[in-house]
């Protein structure tokens, strides 16, 4: 009996009072708090995001690279001619302008220019922006004998150095016996080495 009384009762209030609402929200002390939190996380999350985006470019440059080099020598087996990769100028020479478009093509003349009737095997795009691809001292080109191996003085490495993350950069070691490595970190510090353990550096 009192169950039902105390029932209308608070029926009665309720539909009285209609501006009782009851609602549920943060306090501006929660708020604040959350924001920080938010804040440090982000702090520590962008940075070691941005490491892994670099990384991830750098790592797909190399591998490109790779198959260009790839590429190159072997279609020099094949077509029992000289094939060259290198960054090509408007007089479709070779230049050490190795950070824009690169291209291989089998120098059927052996004049070491792209000519009318010699035709571009693969491309590859200039690369980003403000990053560095350097092959050896002054080098212009890397030719490839029928055999497989290098023509002339072309070995080197390429190092892949990108704009504000040097400690990323990677490398590609090209060997007179035509064969082809990438870099690593043979010692665990964090940085590539060539076959020599030498870091590798674009400075």
């Amino acid at each position: 009996m009192f169950k039902l009384i105390d029932s209308i009762a608070w029926r009665a209030i309720v539909k009285s009072n209609k501006s009782i609402k009851i609602t549920r929200g943060f306090t501006l002390l929660e708020l604040m708090v959350a924001l920080t939190i938010v804040s440090i996380l982000a702090g520590i999350a962008i940075p070691n995001f941005n490491d892994f985006i670099v990384k991830m470019r750098v790592d797909n440059e190399i591998y490109h690279l790779h198959r260009m080099l790839l590429i190159a020598r072997n279609a020099a087996i094949n077509h029992g001619q000289k094939t060259i990769l290198c960054p090509l100028d408007n007089g479709s020479q070779c230049t050490t302008q190795w950070q824009n478009e690169l291209s291989v093509f089998t120098d059927f003349n052996n004049n070491k220019i792209l000519d009318a009737n010699e035709k571009i095997i693969i491309k590859r795009p200039t690369i980003t922006k403000d990053d560095e691809l350097i092959y050896g001292k002054g080098r212009n080109k890397v030719t490839f004998k029928p055999t497989g191996q290098l023509s002339g003085l072309a070995n080197g490495t390429f190092r892949y150095c990108p704009k504000d993350y040097e400690n990323h950069s990677r490398g590609i070691i090209v060997a007179r016996s035509g064969r082809i490595y990438q870099s690593s970190d043979i010692d665990h510090d964090g940085l590539d080495e060539n076959r020599g353990n030498k870091e590798i550096h674009c400075n």
